[in-house]
């Protein structure tokens, strides 16, 4: 798949009032895929930091996306485990998700995803997903 069908599934998968609180997909390459996210107000949490939940939503989009891509767009793809690490408070302006493929079997992927904002070096979180795949 192509970013450009990795939207198209990603629209297709979600419902239409939710898709655009999860991010949109910037690049893809092999193994990697970035997605950006403009916070929703709905996102804001005292401090003027965004949600834990929303940051969390963003690096489960961005593992079922990367997984599709390489794998081919199977909706029932299914998190099993989603481990995260909050490095720093998020800020209300844009973020980066790099989203890379660590293992992927028949069964099972393994995705490491990073959240950034303004340089790669600004790590906001790390996490590790795994899908299980039809």
């Amino acid at each position: 798949m192509n970013a450009d069908e990795v939207t198209a599934f990603l629209d297709a998968a979600f419902p239409p009032a939710t898709r655009s609180l999860l991010g949109e997909v910037q690049s893809l390459a092999l193994n990697h895929l970035r997605m950006r996210l403009d916070p929703d107000p709905s996102m804001r949490r005292p401090g003027d930091i965004v949600s834990g939940p929303a940051i969390m939503a963003l690096v489960d989009v961005a593992a079922y996306g990367v997984i599709a891509a390489h794998h081919g767009p199977e909706a029932m793809a299914v998190t099993h485990s989603l481990s995260i690490t909050f490095l720093r408070a998020c800020r209300f302006e844009p973020i980066i998700a790099d989203a890379q493929i660590l293992k992927l079997g028949r069964r099972l992927a393994s995705v490491d995803v990073r959240i950034w904002q303004r340089t790669p070096e600004r790590l906001i979180a790390q996490s590790t997903v795994g899908y299980s795949l039809p």
